[in-house]
């Protein structure tokens, strides 16, 4: 009987390893395919991982729960126990799940950093599982497997430190083999972009412009990394390439530096300075500094264009020579630089007058609507007309500038127009997208989530955003509570109809809500920023 009962025992405890062993697998790898879609969101950088696990910490408590229970099971083992932990799998399989489906804007890209780090993170739990396995019965003992579980949140950030001198050499290797080939295209024009706003739709303008005379390679879409700009290089340049435009992003000091250290621009363009990116630069003058790196950069001989219309580049520019000023709102007075005067607006799009530093005057017109529109096709046709196109000679490629994607984009949809403006929005883009949508004839309706990334003066910007939303549309729909309250408080403020200003948990549930809006004429719906995944 005392065999039969051992016996009993022992099947007993098999099964229920078993099972728990089956609901683990799907949890752990739920959860670490989360956590490192978050890291590779957050630029692989340890600080910024920890910033984001610390705001949103209460999206993973399972993870906690599942720790805290995998420290009792250690030690003791009744069923109760074992019937609590299966639960507790289920429902963190749910959870994880539920997270893989709201993360849909950009996907994880299983990239070689990416395998490595998986790689790593399964090194690191098997020794945090062989260890501690001497003080307890059992290699595979349940509560070890639900420790590390619960460390799932910032297991990655331990596993990038491991794996940082391997990254170290990777990273250095390519950089150099991008140099290598850069340097073999003998008298390529090399063209640096940055600002903090602006800057990705005049590398595309610009490129629209140039491809009429040169062939001119421009880095895609938002690659404006150092491996962004490196990846471009060893992929896309050829030995006839005449230009190469070169976007340079930055959320650091240094981080344009570090760009112009590879590519090494002739010419350089800041397209704007502003409150962008305040949590991990600090303060707007941090942001300037930065973004001036790209001046700094300049060989003699070489020309930086500056947005003439900017306060914080006024401020800085009298430390640099090799200035050129573009300007669209701000009359000079005197023939120091391109400028750009507004003649009409509308939803057809815009005309504005185009004035060279030596006189030369054209008229032009183009597709993009709003008049903060022409500060940026200005800068473009400045830097075109420098390297010898004549401004007789642009006006047909300004006709053909389209609006880059997600940037006041149009997609017509029958009786509703949406105005597509969802990417990475700013204090300045908001207010002249809702001064835009303004000028439509119809029923203007305004989506956002808020803006985010703008340190301690983010509940301010959020405010002044929704007093100037108030006072250009019909309705506005707010998708989030946690930075859109600044928001509804800046709109409701300004005597809005409280009735015509909703929150809404998902983006989805807002744009249905504006489609069944029963109004007469056209609908035009503006999609004000889209929070990437980690917000």
């Amino acid at each position: 009987m005392t065999g039969n009962a051992g016996t009993c025992e022992i099947i007993e405890n098999v099964i229920r390893l078993v099972v728990i062993a089956l609901l683990w697998i799907p949890a752990f790898i739920l959860a670490m395919r989360y956590n490192l879609h978050m890291f590779q969101l957050n630029g692989y950088k340890n600080n910024e991982q920890w910033r984001w696990i610390g705001k949103n910490l209460r999206k993973q408590w399972i993870l906690i729960w599942d720790f805290c229970l995998g420290l009792t099971r250690c030690f003791y083992r009744p069923l109760w126990l074992d019937i609590v932990i299966v639960l507790s799998l289920v429902m963190t399989i749910l959870v994880y799940r539920a997270h893989k489906r709201l993360n849909t804007k950009k996907k994880l890209v299983y990239t070689a950093r990416v395998n490595r780090l998986i790689v790593s993170n399964l090194i690191l739990s098997d020794l945090i599982v062989m260890p501690l396995s001497l003080f307890v019965d059992g290699w595979l003992s349940t509560g070890l497997l639900l420790c590390v579980l619960g460390v799932q949140f910032f297991l990655n950030i331990f596993a990038n430190l491991v794996n940082r001198p391997l990254e170290s050499s990777v990273r250095k290797w390519y950089i150099n083999d991008a140099k290598k080939k850069l340097q073999s295209v003998e008298g390529i024009k090399i063209i640096g972009i940055t600002g903090s706003y602006g800057k990705t739709s005049v590398k595309f303008y610009l490129q629209t412009l140039l491809q009429t005379k040169y062939n001119t390679l421009v880095t895609p879409e938002s690659y404006n990394t150092p491996m962004g700009v490196v990846r471009t290089i060893r992929e896309h340049l050829k030995p006839t390439h005449e230009i190469f435009v070169c976007e340079m992003g930055a959320r650091y000091v240094g981080d344009i530096k570090e760009l112009c250290d590879i590519v090494h621009p002739q010419m350089g363009m800041i397209t704007s300075v502003g409150p962008q990116h305040l949590e991990t630069f600090g303060d707007i003058e941090h942001v300037k500094d930065t973004k001036f790196e790209l001046a700094d950069a300049i060989p003699p001989g070489g020309e930086i264009f500056l947005n003439g219309d900017n306060e914080y580049i006024q401020q800085k520019a009298g430390q640099y020579q090799n200035v050129v000023f573009y300007y669209s709102e701000t009359d000079p007075g005197d023939a120091s630089g391109y400028r750009a005067h507004l003649k009409s607006v509308s939803m057809l799009g815009t005309e504005f007058t185009m004035t060279t530093p030596d006189g030369e005057t054209e008229d032009f017109r183009m597709r993009l609507i709003g008049a903060h529109n022409i500060i940026n096709v200005a800068g473009a046709i400045a830097v075109a007309h420098r390297l010898g196109i004549s401004l007789k000679e642009l006006k047909i490629p300004v006709r053909r500038i389209q609006p880059v994607e997600h940037r006041m984009q149009l997609r017509e949809h029958g009786e509703v127009t949406i105005i597509d403006d969802a990417y990475n929005s700013n204090p300045i883009g908001s207010k002249a997208a809702v001064e835009t949508l303004k000028l439509f004839d119809g029923v203007r309706i305004l989506i956002t989530p808020g803006m985010v990334e703008l340190g301690d003066k983010e509940e301010e910007y959020n405010y002044k955003f929704g007093t100037y939303a108030a006072d250009c549309c019909d309705y506005i729909l707010l998708v989030g509570r946690k930075h859109t309250e600044p928001i509804r408080k800046g709109v409701l403020e300004k005597g809005f109809d409280e009735k015509k200003c909703h929150t809404y948990d998902r983006l989805e549930e807002a744009l249905s809500y504006a489609h069944s809006i029963k109004a007469d004429g056209h609908k035009y719906i503006l999609l004000e920023n889209d929070l990437p995944d980690n917000y």
